[in-house]
């Protein structure tokens, strides 16, 4: 199975705008935790968690993913990936993101420079406008950008967004009203839920060979 651009959604790291901290994140002491079962075809394949420490205007950003996917109780796909971000209200001040990616390793760094944010990914920098954001699910700010940064490989890559129609989606079990979108960019193709305060609910991908993989807030 080849799941190297569906990779992309696991790794947004940009601190999320909570509204309502029941719908969608819990604190603990002056951080705010995100912790998401990851879903392949309906089977938990691991655990996702984000850390978000926010103070005058900036955040310190942490996420950690371990998922490992298993054919008759053998590992078929092995993923780990952890990463720290700072932020200066919606722009990425510093990146430091590292993935192994079923025994591929991926290192990406970056930071804002005097002309643009510069990003290294083994070769030589690539210098980016001076405010860019990655793949921020939770921020709704996404939805407005033309170009978002893919963490995992250092691509600066165009997005389409499409608004689509209103529903009822269950969050921790509980009915919450919702607005879904179609964001595609380069070998991305996947669907984002958010609440009408513009909360991040869920997120789905149809990966190669039609292989459903989904974000639940747990």
């Amino acid at each position: 199975m080849n799941f190297r651009w569906v990779l992309i959604l696991l790794l947004c790291l940009q601190a999320p705008t909570f509204a309502s901290v029941e719908t969608t994140g819990e604190k603990s002491g002056d951080d705010t935790v995100l912790d998401f079962n990851v879903y392949l075809n309906n089977k938990k394949v691991g655990k996702h968690l984000f850390t978000v420490s926010e103070s005058g205007g900036e955040k310190q950003v942490r996420s950690n993913a371990n998922f490992d996917y298993k054919i008759l109780f053998v590992s078929a796909y092995q993923y780990e990936h952890s990463a720290a971000e700072h932020w200066i209200g919606d722009c990425l001040a510093e990146i430091d993101a590292d993935t192994n990616a079923n025994g591929k390793r991926l290192q990406v760094s970056g930071s804002q420079g005097a002309t643009g944010f510069l990003v290294e990914k083994g070769d030589e920098p690539v210098e980016l406008p001076k405010c860019v954001m990655t793949f921020a699910y939770w921020n709704a700010e996404i939805l407005e950008q033309p170009k978002l940064l893919n963490p995992q490989t250092g691509e600066y890559l165009d997005i389409r967004v499409e608004k689509g129609g209103n529903e009822i989606l269950k969050v921790r079990g509980k009915p919450v009203n919702a607005t879904r979108y179609k964001l595609a960019a380069s070998e991305v193709d996947l669907t984002i839920w958010y609440s009408a305060d513009k909360e991040w609910l869920a997120l789905e991908s149809i990966a190669k060979g039609g292989h459903v993989i989904r974000y639940e807030l747990s």
